[in-house]
């Protein structure tokens, strides 16, 4: 059995780690098993199903301390010699876990981009500085798109040496579901209104301020209409006194965290994201499995087109036309996906093989047995 080492935040339920659960519930852990290599010591949504399969979960000290992480990551590595791969995705942050690697004459080191930009925060500096590093201390350049890989790797290596890895989803569990919408909609008092739909961490990325104003607006001329926000984060707060202050607080529903997301698509008749970036958000992936018709903004790669029901417009944009953007999808008929999903790539089943043949190849070709 070959061991993986993922490098992640922590396995809470975000986009990279639902991705990275998505793989792994899809492959067969007698040839390939992950384990996690957690850098925020709070415990992650999905540790106990990850224990359930056989993997196991390292908690580093994190990153205020580089020397402290080395010595860390050394102390593991000689305790777990079975390693032969990493793999990693902490944006220009995984250089920590590369180097370290490298160090430990780990083999094979991937380098995964997710993203297009660098979170605005007090480590940009540091992290604008660690990003061209990458590259010389990987020895695989993995991305979800290549805008993403190209925005980490560079555009020359990218296309000389890279690995697309689409954000794969179960297709079939998320197809459009009549009965779901029902009893969703009653237990949450929709009755026939219109629902636009958001599904993400409540962070200054995702822009959800930008999505307040623009459903102020909608609601406005659509008085019949309700804003669902399925997520948790911290900006919860500041949002709830923008929602009030904009005096639609009645037509804002914040649901906290959902394990049954893959039922809240068929609930939506629109899913809008207005993200400052993204790599390619598997949850405009999941979106259009359920044939949910969906409005994004153009930072966000072209590459998560699947469907025709795909619209982007700009950040600079006002509310009134983003609004009527949404409201051009207020009635339609919904259907079955799976043939465009699996056409693109995006069918779990057939890319969790991909992946597992790509691990098991790299691991030969380092001497593995």
């Amino acid at each position: 059995m070959i061991r993986v080492l993922q490098s992640v935040s922590n396995m809470d339920r975000a986009g990279i780690e639902t991705m990275l659960m998505n793989f792994y519930r899809n492959m067969d852990h007698e040839l390939v098993q992950f384990d996690f290599l957690a850098n925020k010591p709070k415990p992650g949504d999905y540790d106990e199903e990850i224990k359930s399969m056989g993997g196991r979960i390292f908690v580093t000290p994190g990153y205020k301390s580089y020397g402290k992480y080395v010595s860390y990551m050394t102390d593991l590595f000689k305790k777990n010699p079975e390693y032969r791969i990493i793999h990693t995705h902490n944006g220009s942050l995984m250089l920590y876990a590369l180097r370290s690697a490298q160090k430990n004459h780990i083999p094979v080191r991937i380098a995964h981009a997710h993203a297009t930009s660098i979170p605005f925060d007090f480590k940009n500096g540091i992290k604008m500085c660690m990003k061209p590093m990458i590259k010389h201390v990987a020895t695989d350049y993995w991305g979800c798109s290549n805008a993403a890989g190209e925005f980490y790797f560079t555009k020359k290596r990218w296309n000389k040496s890279n690995q697309l890895i689409h954000n794969a989803i179960d297709v079939d569990k998320f197809e459009f579901n009549e009965t779901a919408r029902r009893r969703i909609r009653e237990q949450y008092g929709l009755g026939d209104k219109f629902v636009v739909g958001h599904v993400g961490r409540l962070t200054w990325q995702k822009n959800q301020k930008k999505l307040m104003e623009v459903f102020a607006n909608l609601h406005k001329s659509y008085p019949d209409s309700q804003l669902m926000m399925i997520g948790t984060g911290e900006l919860e707060e500041k949002l709830k006194k923008q929602v009030a202050d904009l005096g639609i607080t009645d037509a804002v529903t914040f649901t906290g965290m959902q394990t049954n997301v893959d039922e809240w698509y068929s609930v939506f008749d629109v899913f809008v994201l207005t993200s400052w970036y993204e790599g390619l958000p598997v949850v405009g992936v999941e979106a259009q499995a359920a044939d949910l018709p969906c409005v994004f903004t153009d930072t966000i790669t072209p590459e998560v087109k699947v469907t025709d029901n795909v619209r982007f417009l700009g950040l600079d944009d006002d509310a009134a036309t983003w609004a009527g953007e949404i409201l051009k999808f207020k009635a339609r008929n919904r259907g079955s996906r799976y043939n465009d999903l699996k056409k693109a790539g995006y069918d779990i089943k057939t890319e969790a093989l991909r992946m597992q043949g790509l691990y098991i190849d790299l691991y030969k070709k380092a001497g593995g047995e």
